[in-house]
């Protein structure tokens, strides 16, 4: 299986933190999953690192190297991901998840989230 992990999930899958459920937890790790980080989630890092948010606990370099280490594969950003953003009904408005989940439904890929906003796209959203 493609996972998409949204930033969140992803932070705390490589932070071991106590919010990542252990079946979630389960799933990342499992050798039938492909575990991808978008470039959207690095940019939101970096941005939100920056600005001193306490919600992103690493730097977007480090992030970049946990992900490496842990085998994460990294996903671009292409034209069609932005294009489909377009078609996307308004259940959110933050533009890092609009962007995840037009990523999730092109190529396809499951997206792992804890936003219950965005399991309303689609039931191939994985909702923790």
């Amino acid at each position: 299986m493609n996972l998409l992990l949204d930033t969140h999930v992803a932070l705390w899958a490589i932070t071991d933190s106590a919010k990542l459920p252990r079946k979630s937890r389960e799933l990342i790790q499992s050798s039938k999953t492909t575990v991808w980080i978008s470039a959207a989630s690095i940019w939101e890092i970096a941005i939100k690192h920056a600005l001193g948010r306490g919600d992103m606990p690493v730097s977007s370099q480090d992030a970049v190297r946990y992900f490496n280490e842990s085998g994460y594969r990294f996903l671009a950003i292409e034209v069609d991901h932005a294009t489909a953003v377009e078609d996307l009904a308004p259940h959110h408005q933050d533009p890092f998840d609009r962007i995840l989940v037009a990523q999730a439904l092109v190529e396809p890929m499951r997206l792992m989230t804890h936003d219950p906003k965005i399991a309303l796209y689609s039931d191939t959203i994985i909702k923790i």
